[in-house]
């Protein structure tokens, strides 16, 4: 067999844009008590069941004397934030923060700022602050600070720490005869990352920016649309304006992953972060609509909402002039953060959303006509909902339009040239939120022959992003991220250095090249979808009649089946390539869900589901299972009600697939087969380095060899990580894959099993 063969003329092709970039959103506690230096937990007594069931105004506090320390709100601080801590005894009290995770991580020799506000009533009093460990030894020297203020004043202080602990502790003790009011107690590193004040933790910013991110996608995520319509709401969705400003006065807000927001971490932070990493700022709004809960702005009320987009780029890229360039620029930064793209809503689904978002769209197009619109094509794959959004990307003339998909890896590998046949006239996909569910090597690997895909499609692709970012391992909410933390120490996953390669060896345009002598792909699994078949529950009771089995040549009719919840009750099976099945079914009870109709099982690890129902009985699916994972291939908007019966049909046609139910077509999509192509391949180039990158990705256990005829890399390097499949990076953990940079002076290129590899050239002299 003759050796692939690398040729090329270095005829720059289509231009790569701002491709690879990072997605930041406050899941799995990413800003507080993550990427957020802020070390107290709930440091303003704004904790309330609203976030999380078992929370309360004194989460995170000990309190040595309840009856001398209680949270009132008749004197507050402000108006935002009402909730602070009256002290009033006649013995010495302690106050104590534990901090997230099992307690503050606190180091020797590091400084570490500390505030809060106090309103002595009484006359002087001395505060003593202490650092220690759950022991309540003391990792550093105590600090008196005397209060005397009958007003609300902030006092400040630094610690040196002497010892180091990852069981930090927080005290604050008042003297005997204290009546004080304390609010905002905060404890920073001072070492913070570019050491900006109220910023993020030095370990997390610096393993951003090694990232080499294009753009930051902020803050959300389901965080951004799933809230009240009012801003001054407790749970009101993310409005950007309530982020901005100084910390005591920014409201704190339930978080819609089960937790509370301080927004310490807001939209001036985020635009500082986005400059400091070498990223381009992308914020996501609200469009006046939170699909979670049908909560819709009225279209005559949308003023506020569209002024907040506008609002955001005069914050963002106004003059000094400007109200909002004003603002920004007291606040510290009076050059603008050139703004260039903005998302209007996030995996929205349903028509409210797309009635509204073209209010957004002329309004920023007309003030604003330099600025990249997105637009939404929701949180699925495929389906309806989907088309939905890019028929309004085309009708808007959207600039980009924000997918999102989570699969697991034969997904990725059936779908390598998803992409080929998008219009490079339309809005460019933008690739806002995906990842193969799992942090092993294997899933990394099948994610670089994807971003391969989308770097091959820049001119139809204009964004990619992995999500979710960050997770602390104490607080998770998602099972797959891209970096997991605790308070100490830092874990990228074996995914992050895909990313990380192709970020900083994405280059600016790709190259016109060939690979001679390729084999041709491997299919690896396209038997028709036939097999057995059962049904099951999904939180909810359902009753199966009238199944039937036509496969063209005879009908089968099956006993009527009643599955709760959970339960499974298995029907029968078909060997025919072509079949249908006909039932009815009807839910009796107002359940939470709805129910799965099963087909295709071929083996006790894979099989195919149509969900009746799914996630908050809202959606009438096509999942794919392979083992533990699976996918949703296609996706329509639909609920089953209580006690209605329903008369569905499933049509299986080799691997195409087709629901109706009571004669409406619902879904309709081919299950394309998994193929392995012998390798993945990219070349592009750098106008800022004057270098050639070619990347290319073996997802095979077999070793590949390309012949590199090009004088492009003579000299040059080659950067290559290997691993074993299951290889993955835990915290404690760390290196379980192989990451080898070395000089490329010969002519082939060997690709080890499951490896991921860019060919570096040295700087270039000749004209492109």
């Amino acid at each position: 067999m003759n050796t692939p063969q690398l040729v090329t003329n270095n005829k720059l092709t289509s231009s790569v844009n701002d491709l690879f970039g990072i997605f930041f959103e406050d899941i799995n506690h990413a800003a507080d008590g993550g990427l957020y230096a802020e070390m107290v937990q709930n440091r303003s007594f704004e904790f309330a069941p609203i976030d999380k069931q078992d929370y309360q105004s004194t989460t995170a506090w000990k309190l040595s004397d309840p009856e001398s320390l209680k949270v009132e709100t008749a004197n507050p601080l402000n108006t935002k934030n009402l909730h602070y801590l009256s002290v009033d005894t006649n013995k010495d009290v302690t106050l104590t923060n534990v901090g997230y995770n099992k307690g503050m991580y606190i180091e020797a020799g590091k400084k570490y700022d500390f505030s809060f506000f106090v309103k002595a009533l009484n006359g002087t009093k001395n505060v003593i602050v202490r650092l220690t460990d759950a022991d309540n030894t003391e990792v550093g020297v105590p600090t008196v600070i005397p209060v005397e203020s009958h007003q609300w004043m902030k006092y400040s202080a630094s610690f040196t720490a002497d010892k180091t602990t990852t069981t930090g502790r927080l005290t604050l003790k008042f003297p005997e005869g204290s009546h004080i009011l304390v609010d905002m107690i905060s404890l920073f590193p001072e070492d913070t990352f570019n050491h900006r004040k109220n910023y993020v933790r030095k370990d997390l910013g610096e393993a951003l920016k090694a990232l080499h991110p294009k753009f930051l996608r902020f803050p959300g995520g389901c965080l951004v649309h799933d809230g009240q319509l009012d801003p001054d709401d407790r749970g009101a969705m993310y409005r950007w304006k309530n982020s901005i400003g100084p910390v005591e006065q920014r409201p704190a807000r339930r978080n819609n992953w089960g937790y509370n927001q301080t927004l310490g971490l807001g939209y001036f932070e985020y635009f500082e972060l986005s400059e400091d990493i070498g990223a381009k700022p992308l914020p996501v709004l609200p469009g006046g609509y939170d699909p979670h809960h049908d909560r819709e702005a009225p279209i005559d009320q949308l003023d506020e909402w569209v002024d907040d987009a506008l609002d955001l780029i005069e914050f963002a890229n106004g003059s000094t002039d400007t109200k909002w360039g004003k603002i920004r620029a007291e606040l510290g930064h009076p050059k603008p953060f050139n703004l260039e793209y903005i998302a209007i809503g996030n995996e929205e689904v349903g028509q409210a959303f797309f009635d509204r978002y073209p209010y957004f769209h002329k309004a920023i197009r007309a003030k604003y006509p330099n600025i990249k619109i997105i637009n939404t094509a929701g949180p699925f794959a495929a389906g309806k909902e989907f088309d939905r959004g890019w028929k309004s990307a085309r009708e808007n003339q959207s600039d980009l339009v924000d997918e999102h998909y989570y699969q697991e890896p034969e997904w990725f590998l059936a779908n390598q040239h998803r992409y080929d046949s998008y219009d490079p006239k339309g809005p460019k996909a933008f690739l806002g939120e995906y990842a193969s569910k799992a942090n092993k090597w294997y899933n990394a690997v099948v994610e670089a022959s994807y971003m391969i895909g989308l770097q091959r499609n820049a001119n139809k692709v204009g964004l990619a992003c992995y999500a979710p970012l960050f997770c602390n391992v104490d607080y998770e909410n998602w099972g797959t991220d891209l970096i997991y933390f605790d308070q100490k120490e830092v874990s990228p996953t074996v995914n992050y250095y895909v990313q990380q390669l192709f970020m900083k060896y994405q280059g600016t345009d790709n190259v016109s090249y060939q690979l001679n002598n390729l084999p041709a792909a491997k299919v690896v699994d396209d038997q028709p979808l036939n097999g057995k078949f059962f049904v099951q529950g999904d939180k909810a009771k359902a009753k199966f009649e009238n199944i039937v089995l036509d496969d063209g040549s005879k009908k089968q009719k099956f006993d009527a089946q009643t599955v709760d919840h959970e339960e499974k009750a298995e029907l029968g099976s078909t060997d025919a390539k072509d079949y249908t099945i006909t039932f009815d079914v009807t839910k009796p009870d107002q359940d939470a869900k709805g129910t799965h109709f099963c087909f295709g099982q071929q083996s006790s690890d894979k099989w195919c589901v149509w969900i009746l129902g799914g996630w908050a009985n809202t959606d009438s699916m096509v999942r794919i299972h392979h083992g533990k994972a699976d996918s949703d291939w296609t996706q329509t908007t639909w609920s089953m009600e209580k006690g209605r019966t329903y008369h569905c049909k499933l049509v299986v046609s080799n691997r195409h697939v087709q629901t109706f139910i009571d004669g409406e077509k619902i879904n309709d999509v081919v299950i394309t087969p998994t193929t392995i192509e012998p390798m993945y391949t990219n070349l592009s180039y750098d106008r800022n380095t004057d270098q050639y990158y070619f990347k290319a990705v073996n997802v095979t256990d077999q070793p590949k060899t390309i012949a590199v005829d090009s004088t492009n890399f003579s000299n040059g390097s080659l950067y290559q990580l290997t691993g074993k499949p299951d290889a993955e990076n835990k915290l404690g953990t760390n290196n379980q894959i192989s990451a080898v940079r070395q000089p490329f002076a010969g002519k082939e290129l060997v690709l080890p099993p499951y490896s991921v590899s860019v060919l570096i050239s040295p700087r270039q002299s000749s004209e492109k």
